[in-house]
């Protein structure tokens, strides 16, 4: 099982859980959809599958260790495991696209010569193959995003946790960007995906989880199991 909750939960201080009670499982190759209105716990739930916060309680487990023990050492190998794509898009200004996004590659001490193929062939596939040398000032939103996102896929990661990856892109590049995620998912990678694009969910028939008051649930109709 590559993620595993069970009776978890997660509060912020001492104020009223952000998310209660929270039952899910995602097998390997998996994909989910993942809804619900603003602040009602999307970010938070990828956030605890990605480490940056532990549940406060109940069980989790990862990539089928225990997360919920598991010591503060052990989790960059865990986290390299999976593929994020945030809001916040966390580029450094001062290295070029292809940079940013062969960033993950460098950090594991990966030769150049073995990744540069693949980091050229993901910003080619994103639309920007003729921006691999531009800083991310000289980038616009969307454009940011689509870095970020190649940045996320380099490393062909077990897991990808994308939060409104399709945001700030035009139709056809949404449309492009899920095919990703799908060709991805078809080669054994586990999927969520954060979005409101009710549309999308519906035009792709994938199972749906959805979030509203903190409390995690299987949307009508939709196959999987929460």
């Amino acid at each position: 099982m590559i993620v595993e909750f069970k009776n978890a939960g997660l509060s912020y201080g001492e104020g009223a859980e952000t998310l209660s009670d929270l039952n899910m499982t995602l097998g390997e190759g998996e994909f989910r959809f993942l809804t619900g209105p603003s602040g009602a716990g999307k970010t938070s739930l990828l956030k605890m599958i990605y480490l940056a916060h532990r549940p406060t309680r109940g069980e989790f487990s990862l990539f089928g260790e225990d997360a919920m023990q598991a010591p503060r050492e052990a989790l960059p190998a865990l986290r390299r495991r999976i593929g994020v794509v945030f809001q916040e898009f966390r580029l450094l200004d001062h290295l070029t696209a292809f940079e940013n996004v062969a960033l993950p590659m460098k950090v594991a001490g990966i030769n150049q010569n073995q990744y540069r193929e693949d980091v050229s062939e993901l910003l080619n596939w994103v639309d920007l193959g003729n921006r691999m040398d531009a800083k991310p000032a000289t980038l616009s939103g969307g454009e940011k995003q689509r870095v970020a996102l190649a940045r996320a896929l380099v490393s062909k990661p077990d897991l990808i946790l994308a939060d409104e990856p399709t945001g700030n892109v035009d139709p056809a590049m949404s449309e492009r960007i899920m095919k990703l995620f799908i060709e991805l998912n078809k080669l054994g990678a586990a999927v969520i995906v954060a979005t409101h694009d009710l549309h999308m969910v519906q035009s792709l028939g994938k199972p749906v989880l959805r979030i509203s008051d903190g409390k995690l649930s299987r949307a009508a109709g939709s196959g999987g199991a929460a």
